[in-house]
């Protein structure tokens, strides 16, 4: 017997539904008790049919989900009809076609935004009905209406599982999707890694990119507060174990979190050493949290990015950046870079000028020359790449003149006369033209592939971000990565046999003091001054050329003093020495460049083991010991070019060590020995 009839209740899973779609009784069958088959989960039918049974409504679900499959569409839960509803009271259900229905009417609302979602609904009818019944003894679900007629078509079997029902993530997926994410890694990388995992082909994972990404929304979506608790919790706690972690933050008047800086110790040592030139990037944001975050980054010796330190700020104003400038200021001792390099944001560019009066701001070229399509692609239409490779003529140019008139041609060969963005480009000119800027050091990071690098490091950090609590942990992980990878190409760069182009005597002294990427771009001037004549005059020397009988740059040596300088600035630019300083110096029988000009930004230092010690030191005294550093670098290198050298190095070096042991030791160099020990 089925259940007594009553006043009946309806409920539409989908409210949507309820003036959408009618499947009315006249589509069911009701039959007798000995023309029913039993259909329990274990079944073995493809096809729903009436009179099949199920002993609850979720095993019909999953049947009929497993069908809906294999025919190439999947299916929602439509209505429930019971005397109370929802619960005891339950005597019939309804499934229905994913595109059953039609597209339900939104109220407009003109304080909240409207989402402009396509929907796929198109009044199919396919549906399948099951009605409760206890004619056996137990209780269970019978089919009393099914139709698979669909008035639209049906998906093939590799597009099908692309359909929201059929797209899981299992737990055991999402754990590992969030251990990922806390590494760093893009959300495109974790699908590879996992179809790699699974031994399945790229593409058939049961979820897809978008699927990942908003998971990881869903554990964006946190109380802020709660939020910023954690993350300072999480800071103190960093804290507590390296009592060399920084970091300063601000709160507002309701006492919540407003902008937080932070610097590891690893970072702090490097700026000590490679902090003369910085990039300030705050074009980037947490898009989660609607934060705008800021990432210091520079060059190190070997020409590898390092991570100096990171902000987050509530807002992009001249007050929050003065707080950021500051607090970097304080996490670097009071020691501000020579040059720092940022994107075009007046707020930031009065921040600089008040708190770093002293050093040289510039622009991130790679940051203009990004907006270049948005600015003028549609203005040049088919000139655009010819008006590009001429602004990158004219940014390379080494005379401020010779830039000026360019400038001017540039603008009347290309009808750029009214355009803002040229004007404003112009206006600017002096803090992006290499022109204006060869007369400050910027450790070559102007050109596009320590550029490309510097992005590169970037984003492997912003790539997937959880919680703002781990976002901490997460750049710790990737400048550690970064730091363990910089080790492995220092290794390898040192390991590499450098080869002598030229055989003076200038090119080989280098080759032991400077790191394989700073020698490879000083032999490349030192090749180069081969090809130039230098012609004394009354103030210096002229060099050009052997092919010019015009033109050529000035060149003033001081022998005596040991100091060289040339008009091209490629010193002051760079930190190597220019081809017309280098052919003066050969002309002078000068066998060795002088000490100055081999910085020791630029020289064989690890920059993970000797910063730890050099920081500890005072900047003096620390300069002694690079450059003893440096000396040992070179006498293992040369020693180890024959066995006969090898003897009497570590003969000389025996007795030499013991006498030093015999000099007397003070407190402060005690300190510094031990501290050395223990690293």
């Amino acid at each position: 017997m089925s259940e007594e009839a009553g006043p009946m209740l309806v409920v539409y899973d989908d409210p949507s539904d309820q003036r959408s779609l009618s499947l009315d009784d006249t589509s069911s069958t009701e039959e007798s008790p000995d023309q029913t088959r039993l259909s329990l989960e274990t079944t073995t039918d493809a096809i729903p049919y009436i009179g099949q049974r199920f002993a609850t409504h979720d095993a019909t679900y999953e049947f009929y989900s497993e069908f809906a499959k294999r025919c190439g569409f999947s299916i929602r839960r439509h209505r429930t009809e019971g005397k109370d509803g929802i619960g005891k009271g339950l005597t019939r259900r309804y499934f229905v076609c994913h595109r059953a229905g039609n597209t339900p009417i939104k109220t407009s609302n003109e304080s909240k935004p409207q989402r402009n979602r396509k929907s796929s609904r198109c009044g199919c009818q396919a549906y399948l009905r099951i009605s409760k019944t206890t004619e056996l003894g137990a209780p269970e679900w019978r089919v009393t209406g099914f139709a698979n007629h669909h008035n639209h078509e049906l998906l093939e079997p590799n597009q099908v599982r692309f359909l929201p029902a059929y797209r899981t993530i299992s737990d055991a997926d999402k754990n590992r999707i969030l251990m990922f994410a806390k590494t760093g890694i893009s959300v495109q990388q974790m699908m590879r890694l996992m179809e790699l995992e699974k031994c399945v082909e790229p593409g058939y994972l049961p979820f897809t990119e978008k699927d990942v990404r908003n998971l990881l929304q869903s554990f964006r979506k946190l109380d802020p507060e709660d939020e910023s608790i954690d993350l300072l919790r999480m800071c103190r706690n960093i804290k507590d174990k390296d009592p060399n972690f920084k970091f300063e933050f601000t709160l507002d008047q309701s006492n919540r979190l407003e902008n937080i800086a932070w610097s590891y110790a690893s970072s702090i040592q490097s700026y000590d050493i490679f902090g003369d030139a910085v990039v300030f990037d705050t074009t980037h944001r947490l898009t989660a949290f609607d934060m705008p975050l800021g990432i210091w980054v520079g060059i190190n010796n070997y020409g590898m990015p390092c991570f100096f330190g990171c902000v987050l700020l509530r807002e992009e104003n001249l007050r929050s950046f003065s707080w950021a400038l500051k607090a970097f200021l304080e996490f670097m001792n009071g020691k501000a870079p020579q040059t720092i390099l940022t994107d075009q944001n007046m707020c930031l560019k009065d921040a600089i000028a008040m708190e770093m009066p002293t050093t040289k701001h510039a622009l991130c070229i790679w940051l203009i020359v990004a907006k270049f399509p948005s600015w003028f692609n549609a203005v040049l239409g088919e000139r655009y790449n010819e008006w590009k490779a001429e602004f990158y003529r004219l940014y390379n140019l080494e005379s401020v003149e010779d830039f000026e008139l360019g400038w001017r041609e540039m603008i009347d060969s290309f009808g750029l006369h009214t355009n803002r963005h040229v004007a404003n480009l112009f206006n600017l000119r002096s803090h992006w033209a290499l022109p204006y800027l060869r007369t400050h050091f910027l450790a070559g990071m102007t050109t596009t592939g320590q550029s490309k690098s510097i992005n590169a490091f970037i984003q492997r950090f912003l790539s997937a971000q959880t919680r703002l609590a781990h976002f901490v942990e997460q750049v710790a992980v990737a400048v550690d990565f970064k730091d363990q990878a910089g080790e492995q190409q220092t290794m390898q760069q040192n390991l590499q046999n450098l080869c002598l182009k030229t055989g003076a005597p200038m090119e080989s002294h280098a080759a032991t003091i400077l790191t394989p990427y700073a020698f490879t771009k000083l032999q490349d001037q030192i090749v180069y001054a081969t090809h130039y004549a230098s012609f004394q005059m009354e103030d210096g020397f002229l060099v050009r050329h052997h092919t010019k009988m015009e033109g050529g740059r000035k060149v003033y040596w001081v022998p005596r003093e040991g100091i060289i300088s040339c008009s091209c600035h490629q010193f002051d630019f760079s930190g190597i020495l220019c081809r017309h300083a280098l052919r003066v110096l050969s002309t002078g029988n000068c066998f060795q460049i002088p000490e100055r000009y081999l910085p020791v930004r630029w020289r064989r230092i690890s920059s993970s083991s000797s910063t730890k010690l050099f920081s500890t030191i005072p900047g003096d005294h620390a300069e002694k010991v690079q450059l003893l550093q440096s000396m040992v670098s070179t006498l293992v290198t040369e020693s180890a070019k024959s066995k006969e050298r090898l003897d009497a190095a570590t003969e000389q070096v025996s007795i030499l060590l013991s006498q030093i042991r015999e000099q007397p030791v003070s407190v402060q160099g005690t300190r510094d020995i031990s501290i050395h020990r223990n690293l």
